[in-house]
């Protein structure tokens, strides 16, 4: 009778340790941080992106509110050259420039690599002149690294699902146009840019 009750004993203290286990585990679950997320949608596909918060917060902030503002509603991959970079948020569908918010700081880093698949920020000469243009790098563009003198490119992004649009994207025939060289012949139109799990 004895042996029978500690088994019994046993068998409650188990049931109870995974319940309680499964508790904890299910509060750990729910308070994660979630990833958050870009779906660019374009006349080619969508393509989905992680962004680097944590690593260029000013970066990742300042891309949120140009999208959740309406500014990418219509714009182009203006700039599109095969095995180096797709380019794009700052024309409309007239290849006409759109007005900004001010420069945000260059957050590049040795540890933020210019590779295939990543978003950074277009700028101008000035480190601290990006604005809302970015490109996705279609191949490991590892001079565009912030080391030593170079001051670099921002990444705060990488795609992690359509990089078969960007590829296509890629390959589009380009042409001069309104004194920019690379601008594809076909509009390749940014519809829109929705955020996911941001504050």
């Amino acid at each position: 009778m004895r042996k029978l009750l500690n088994h019994l004993f046993t068998i409650c203290v188990l049931s109870l340790t995974l319940l309680l286990g499964a508790g904890f585990a299910s509060a750990e679950s729910s308070g994660a941080k979630q990833e958050i997320t870009a779906t660019l949608h374009t006349n080619y596909g969508k393509v989905d992106v992680a962004l680097l918060a944590d690593q260029a917060p000013i970066t990742v902030n300042n891309f949120i509110s140009y999208a959740r503002s309406g500014f990418y509603e219509g714009t182009l991959f203006h700039r599109v050259i095969p095995n180096f970079m797709i380019q794009g948020g700052g024309f409309d569908k007239n290849m006409q420039k759109k007005a900004t918010s001010a420069p945000i700081k260059n957050e590049a880093k040795p540890s933020l690599k210019n590779l295939r698949g990543t978003l950074a920020m277009a700028r101008t000469n000035d480190p601290h002149s990006a604005t809302s243009q970015f490109f996705i790098n279609v191949v490991d563009n590892h001079y565009l690294n912030a080391s030593g003198n170079n001051p670099g490119y921002a990444v705060f992004g990488k795609v992690t699902d359509g990089m078969t649009v960007v590829d296509k994207i890629a390959q589009v025939r380009t042409s001069s146009k309104n004194h920019m060289q690379n601008v594809p012949l076909e509009p390749v139109i940014i519809e829109k840019v929705s955020i996911q799990n941001a504050d």
